[in-house]
């Protein structure tokens, strides 16, 4: 009787054939799928999403014609070419400037070099209501780059008042109706003098350095003293005068983005704005309420606290974490704690990461040539460019498929239980044992060796335990 090579033996017996291949993204959806918490209600008197979209559609309505005039045009030509455009549009020149500085900042129309695509707020702009809101959103966050700031003002001053700008917002929205401006005006004062002095509550290193006696010298003694130095600088008095004209700006900027309604020395939040301030608000809230306590920690320590909850309270966990911090430190922050050793920790950044949403893209998209966080990167951008979770696994190669679940297979050997592992075989591409250990051997992941150790310790199958062995021994030595 001829005997059978082993990995032909394991192919042909069907208790080591693995079960039914499912997409990667079957075996995260086992996972993230589970009841959340209720969302909250806005105010009463808030018109409904769909009224709120068609306002946004209304502001946004330069911006998307524009948008859709520019997609496929090279990026430089759009501008040089405003008359062609406005033309072609009914706009005029100015027009067509400022609805293309709109369609950018709201993610109707991204830049690739020298081309002008339209981005995926734009494909779902007719039917998808929370995309519209979602970019009206990133509009209002951006009002000020909308409307330029005076260019006599210091640079430092009319950071102050944008830091200042969402008390005057709240106040507004706690008016629920016109607010006279000099009360915005002694609002938006107080605010900045509170800004000030907490920035001189904290002295510098170099003052704190100066404060200290001497090598050799005592306290007290003569020439130990930095004069100025005992006691944090006063803060600098400000002048409503000078506050005024660059008040006057922030609600023009507000304006200009359909979050006020300005009349002669008054202004009023739209119902749009209206809205935006409550869903900032709520955002605060969350993050004052983080329910797992994970605000103030660095994203590694926030990440693995996060672990240990089911999805919909980590997502919670992750704008808490996002509302007390800006986005571009936020998202560099996440992306480093990807590039690290922990599996685990790799997978839970790029779910932080698909809660920051649109301003993550451009970073996340500088990632796709880096092999550790490639795959991660690719399901992150298709889920952004619309594609179904089920179906965002489909832009992975092979390989690149085989290597993510490697990494998986780490993250739950460092994390999870030995059961887990063995399901995780579920969710492999390949068809059966020996065809996943051949392309997992060849796929070069650092982790290899290890995952296939715990694996066939964890396997109750003496034959498949063996020849995951066999493989990982393989791996080790450089053998075939």
């Amino acid at each position: 009787m001829t005997s059978r090579k082993p990995d032909e033996e394991l192919a042909r017996n069907s208790r080591l054939r693995l079960v039914r291949p499912r997409a990667l993204a079957t075996a995260r959806r086992a996972v993230t799928t589970r009841r959340t918490r209720p969302a909250p209600r806005p105010p009463e008197g808030t018109p409904p999403r769909q009224e709120l979209a068609r306002q946004a559609r209304t502001v946004l309505g330069d911006a998307v014609r524009i948008a859709r005039w520019a997609s496929g045009a090279r990026a430089p030509e759009v501008l040089p070419a405003r008359e062609r455009a406005a033309a072609a549009l009914d706009l005029t020149p100015d027009q067509i400037r400022a609805g293309w500085d709109r369609a950018r900042l709201a993610g109707l129309v991204e830049l690739h070099g020298e081309t002008a695509r339209p981005g995926w707020r734009l494909h779902a702009w007719d039917r998808d209501d929370s995309a519209v809101l979602r970019g009206w959103v990133a509009l209002f966050d951006a009002w000020s780059l909308v409307h330029p700031a005076p260019e006599d003002v210091a640079p430092g001053d009319v950071a102050e008042v944008v830091e200042a700008v969402p008390q005057l917002l709240s106040l507004l929205q706690l008016s629920a109706g016109p607010v006279l401006v000099p009360a915005l005006l002694d609002m938006l004062q107080q605010r900045v003098e509170e800004l000030r002095e907490e920035r001189c509550e904290v002295p510098s290193a170099d003052a704190a350095d100066a404060s200290l006696p001497a090598r050799g010298e005592e306290p007290g003694a003569p020439g130990a003293e930095a004069p100025g130095t005992d006691a944090p600088a006063a803060a600098a008095p400000v002048s409503a005068e000078a506050l005024a004209p660059l008040l006057g700006w922030a609600l023009e900027g507000l304006a200009a983005v359909g979050a006020l309604t300005l009349r002669p020395g008054q202004a009023t939040l739209t119902p749009l704005g209206n809205w935006a301030v409550w869903v900032k608000l709520e955002q605060i809230c969350v993050a004052a309420q983080s329910p797992a306590g994970n605000i103030e920690q660095p994203a590694e320590d926030m990440l693995r606290g996060c672990a240990r909850l089911t999805p919909g309270p980590a997502r919670a966990e992750y704008r808490a974490w996002l509302a007390a911090r800006t986005l571009g430190s936020a998202v560099t922050e996440l992306l480093a704690v990807a590039r690290g050793e922990d599996a685990l920790l790799r997978g839970l950044a790029f779910e932080a990461l698909r809660v920051v949403g649109a301003p993550a893209e451009a970073e996340v998209r500088a990632t796709v040539d880096e092999p550790s966080l490639r795959p991660y990167a690719l399901l992150w951008l298709a889920e952004y460019d619309g594609a179904d979770p089920d179906d965002a696994p489909e832009v992975l190669t092979r390989e690149e498929a085989t290597w993510l679940w490697v990494d998986t297979a780490a993250a739950v050997a460092d994390h999870g239980e030995s059961a887990l592992l063995v399901r995780h075989l579920d969710s492999a591409v390949q068809g059966t044992v020996p065809a996943l250990l051949d392309e997992v051997r060849a796929v070069g992941h650092p982790r290899t060796v290890q995952v296939l150790v715990a694996l066939a310790a964890a396997h109750p199958d003496p034959a498949l335990a063996k020849a995951v062995r066999r493989a990982a021994f393989q791996v080790h030595t450089g053998g075939a």
